[in-house]
């Protein structure tokens, strides 16, 4: 089978880009490696911006559809110390530009507005190969094949199509996070649920901390982050859910019991979330035929930018193909040198930021930031 476009992951950036060059009238089609569009989970809150994720979904024409899935509530944020002290609170007033939607819903507005069968679930990628003039061939785990003129891969941090085009690997941060879940806060975490508040809570000290978002239904999601090696976290048995978290939690010791709740008080087991970046000024010459975006291109430090940035990606690769009609080359050259110079410098930030959290300064630091912030709105 021979595709003129063929994107590798059905991923909030490749379906944004699909999207895009549907509403310009270009087919495109996508190849998952998921079974379907709820074999999984898809994580919780994004905070969606407006220079970025907005500006993305208004080019999709999906703009209406994102501000009905807004969670009320969820651009509050709350800094405290390890005993519960309260050091910035920050309601929610409706004009951080950065509404909070859920990921999911997210995920699931931008695969209804494609056309039925632009997405092959269940083709998870075995190789990519260049076949010359351009083209390429991309080879999945069920036996099938597919050919294509323009190859573009949006299949985040382990992508198959990145080696093409760089021999760059990501590298482990030095920080990790363990994801956990409370179910009906509110009823029966109250404490916890208090703690969190209505949005985004930070729970800091140097070296660790417990980031949380209250969801919609009273879920409290939260990402338990720990400065440690890689061996320190092989040594934990996450296959036994209660000595993992009781583990975990040790290093949380002496902190406040509603936020050490949000460790092991969940009714679902911990899962690992290993960091691992790709260098700032990750970069490749232009190889004909096939390109990157979204954590495949830029993968950085979780500080509420990937998501926005891989949309926008999408939504640019999109505008430039559209622009450049029967040119894909001069089409790549002008989404890759946008990219490259404006990922690199959030590449840069998001890392200070997550570092600047653990940081021995820590929780002093983040009130700092967002002090200095504050000062010059």
């Amino acid at each position: 089978m021979n595709n003129p476009v063929t994107i590798i992951g059905a991923g909030l950036g490749g379906l944004t880009l699909a999207r895009v060059l549907h509403v310009h009238g270009i087919a495109a089609t996508i190849y998952e490696a998921e079974a379907s569009p709820t074999s999984r989970g898809q994580g919780g809150m994004l905070d969606i911006h407006e220079h970025d994720g907005q500006v993305a979904l208004k080019a999709a024409g999906l703009f209406d559809d994102f501000l009905a899935i807004v969670h009320p509530g969820g651009q509050a944020t709350r800094v405290l110390d390890q005993h519960g002290q309260v050091l910035i609170d920050e309601p929610d007033d409706g004009r951080g530009g950065r509404p909070e939607v859920p990921r999911g819903e997210l995920r699931r507005i931008l695969v209804n507005s494609l056309p039925e069968g632009t997405i092959r679930w269940g083709h998870k990628v075995v190789s990519v190969s260049p076949m010359g003039g351009g083209r390429h061939e991309v080879i999945f785990t069920n036996g099938s094949t597919v050919t294509t003129d323009l190859l573009v891969g949006a299949d985040g941090a382990w992508s198959k199509v990145r080696p093409v085009l760089s021999h760059a690997k990501p590298s482990y941060l030095g920080i990790s996070f363990i994801e956990t879940y409370l179910l009906d806060g509110d009823a029966r975490h109250p404490a916890s649920a208090n703690a969190v508040g209505s949005g985004s809570m930070f729970a800091l000290a140097p070296g660790r901390g417990i980031m949380a978002h209250r969801e919609p239904g009273g879920v409290l999601h939260a990402y338990v982050a720990l400065r440690k090696p890689l061996d320190w976290f092989a040594r934990i048995d996450f296959a036994d859910p209660e000595a993992a978290a009781a583990c975990i939690a040790e290093e949380f010791s002496g902190w406040a019991p509603e936020l050490t709740a949000l460790i092991n008080g969940g009714a679902t087991a911990p899962v690992p979330r290993l960091l691992h970046t790709l260098p700032f000024d990750h970069k490749w010459d232009r190889v004909p035929g096939v390109t990157l975006l979204g954590d495949a291109a830029h993968l950085m430090a979780p500080a509420g930018e990937g998501a926005n940035l891989a949309m926008y990606d999408g939504a640019n690769l999109g505008g430039a193909i559209a622009a450049h009609p029967g040119d894909v080359e001069a089409a790549l050259v002008t989404y890759e040198g946008e990219m490259f110079s404006r990922c690199a410098s959030a590449a840069v930030e998001a890392e200070r930021i997550l570092k600047m959290c653990l940081d021995d300064n820590a929780p002093q630091s983040l009130v700092e930031f967002f002090t200095n912030i504050r000062q010059l709105e």
